[in-house]
């Protein structure tokens, strides 16, 4: 394809999109949907118009799966209608680490026995495919940051986490596809994966974010030079929090996750004191309540952020699901692949996060969806590309990449088409 049918395919899929066709709702059909059809249409599968290659583009699909997912984490950790508390937080928590080490185990064991991998291959196939999406499954994402649907944030809040609690398994596959196990590649796996990177994570983002909100707000309400560039701002912080976590080899996907949470909670919590002194300093002027201005309380780096990013969310999305047609190939559909994915959405998912969820109280309605929810795509991309760049055999990589790509489309299929269906009939 040329560039000029590029520019006409993708500014025509944009406009389709962004007029929300009463076709796409008749149908129950989402946008990604429509990428995949068109992205397999064109690709090698049927007109063969173009081809991409994973394994010649691996780090150019690397690099910007990264970008797209950093980016989507940060839209969901601003969007998050909550701060940081165990009450609104034990179930994502414990579906983003515990049901998570149970679908990597469950996947594990399956690619070891049944499909008759390696020990480090299994539990590397595990750690790609375990984490869900926040970047697919728009359908069940939080849609503002005032939305405290209780599924929604379950499944966002998850996605936003598992995206870097998957980290430790995928390197812990890769240590072990090298060498032999052992309790001193066990013990610094546990040491440097687990506790050092997951926890230097929470602490850069939970400070970087409150740092920034603490520097804007005395910017902007302190020295008054004139309004800030918000969508800067949020780029800037994305940045530095996953360079910094480059730096201390820590999770930058969950640090970047945390900070937009942060980021925003402490704008409100700024922006609360400073409308509670605006008030106290008002009386006298404004005896009558009525009468009195009401200051609001505004997020304004989180809320200039979103309006930049959530457009570029949605591009990065469409770019990377017609890559994703331009990969899939004929023979990509084997028993294998195909087995795997229904044993992926059928027993793994459902299981892990009925027993991530022991004794927490959490409605069976709520578990049954939330089991069934599991969107796979562009985290999964990333980890394989990650894996391939790091130097997995070819062999690995061209039967992972298969799988991967199957995985994703059924996923993208089915979760796709009964999103919509299910949330009506089953949640309130």
């Amino acid at each position: 394809m040329t560039v000029a049918l590029w520019f006409v395919l993708i500014g025509s899929l944009l406009i389709m999109i962004g007029l929300r066709s009463s076709l796409l709702k008749r149908y129950h059909l989402t946008p990604t949907l429509v990428y995949l059809a068109v992205g397999v249409a064109l690709g090698p599968t049927v007109f063969g118009a173009f081809h991409f290659n994973p394994l010649k583009q691996a780090h150019f699909l690397q690099v910007l799966a990264e970008v797209a997912v950093l980016v989507s984490l940060f839209i969901a950790g601003m969007k998050m209608p909550v701060s940081f508390h165990w009450r609104e937080w034990h179930v994502p928590v414990r579906l983003a680490f515990v049901s998570m080490t149970i679908s990597v185990a469950l996947t594990a064991v399956f690619g070891y026995y049944v499909l008759a991998l390696p020990l480090g291959a299994a539990i590397l196939l595990g750690g790609i495919l375990a984490p869900t999406d926040p970047v697919l499954a728009t359908e069940v994402q939080v849609r503002h940051a005032g939305d405290k649907d209780p599924l929604r944030f379950t499944l966002t809040s998850e996605a936003g986490m598992n995206d870097g609690s998957a980290f430790p398994f995928v390197m812990l596959g890769l240590a072990l596809i090298s060498a032999p196990a052992s309790f001193e590649l066990l013990g610094t796996w546990v040491l440097k994966d687990v506790l050092w990177s997951t926890l230097s994570a929470l602490v850069v983002g939970l400070v970087m974010g409150r740092l920034l909100a603490q520097i804007a707000h005395k910017q902007r309400f302190l020295e008054s030079e004139g309004p800030l560039l918000d969508d800067f701002l949020g780029l800037g912080l994305i940045g530095v929090v996953y360079g910094i976590c480059l730096v201390l080899d820590a999770w930058g996907f969950l640090a970047v996750f945390v900070a937009a949470i942060s980021l925003r909670q402490s704008e409100l919590r700024l922006a609360g004191e400073n409308a509670s002194d605006h008030n106290a300093d008002a009386v006298s002027e404004y005896p009558d309540d009525t009468a009195r201005p009401k200051p609001q309380l505004n997020p304004q780096v989180s809320q200039g952020s979103l309006l930049f990013k959530e457009p570029l969310e949605r591009l990065s999305e469409l770019v990377l699901v017609l890559l994703l047609g331009g990969m899939l190939f004929v023979n990509s559909w084997s028993f294998r692949a195909v087995g795997l994915a229904l044993f992926l959405f059928v027993i793994v998912r459902p299981v892990s996060v009925f027993l991530g969820l022991l004794g927490s109280g959490t409605p069976f309605r709520l578990q049954m969806l939330v089991g069934w929810f599991g969107v796979r795509g562009i985290g999964s991309i990333y980890y394989l590309m990650f894996a391939i760049v790091f130097g997995l055999p070819e062999e690995l990589s061209v039967e992972f990449i298969h799988i991967t790509l199957v995985v994703i489309v059924l996923s993208i299929i089915i979760h796709g088409m009964t999103a919509r269906p299910m949330i009506l009939k089953w949640w309130p």
